[in-house]
C-alpha cells in the first residue's frame, strides 16, 4: 500500500497520550490501531539477568528486552495508523501481559483520527 501524502502543516504522524492535539481539530476518528510484539530474553541476556537478580538491582539485560518490545509495539502501531490515513494517534498506552514464562506480550494501543488545524 502507498505512504499516504502529508497534509500540509501537519507532521507525518502525531502520537500522544492525550485526547486532543494542541492546535488541531479531530476531523475523523478512524478507530483502534494496535502494535502487538512477543518477545522472549536471548540466552545470554538470560543469563545476565539471572546473575543480576541474585545480586539485586536493575536488571538491564531484561530492561533491554523491553524496551526492544516496547519500541517494536510502537512501530507496528504507528505503521497501522499510517495504513489507515491518520495524522495522529490519541490517548496512546501500553500493556504488557506475561504470555508464558519467560516471554512478555507487549501491546500498543490508541485511537487513530484526522486533524484541522485550528483556523
Amino acid at each position: 500500500m502507498a505512504e499516504p501524502t502529508s497534509k500540509p502543516n501537519l507532521p507525518k504522524l502525531i502520537v500522544t497520550t492525550g485526547n486532543e492535539v494542541q492546535g488541531h481539530e479531530i476531523h475523523e476518528y478512524l478507530g483502534i490501531v494496535r502494535g502487538i510484539v512477543v518477545r522472549a530474553a536471548s540466552i545470554s541476556q538470560g543469563i545476565r539477568g539471572a546473575f543480576k537478580s541474585i545480586l539485586g538491582g536493575n536488571v538491564e539485560a531484561y530492561a533491554e528486552v523491553c524496551e526492544a518490545a516496547r519500541q517494536d509495539a510502537f512501530k507496528r502501531m504507528a505503521k497501522q495508523a499510517r495504513e489507515i490515513g491518520a495524522d495522529a494517534i490519541i490517548g496512546m498506552r501500553y500493556d504488557a501481559t506475561e504470555f508464558m514464562q519467560g516471554a512478555t506480550e507487549v501491546l500498543a494501543y490508541g485511537t487513530a483520527v484526522t486533524l484541522t488545524p485550528h483556523a
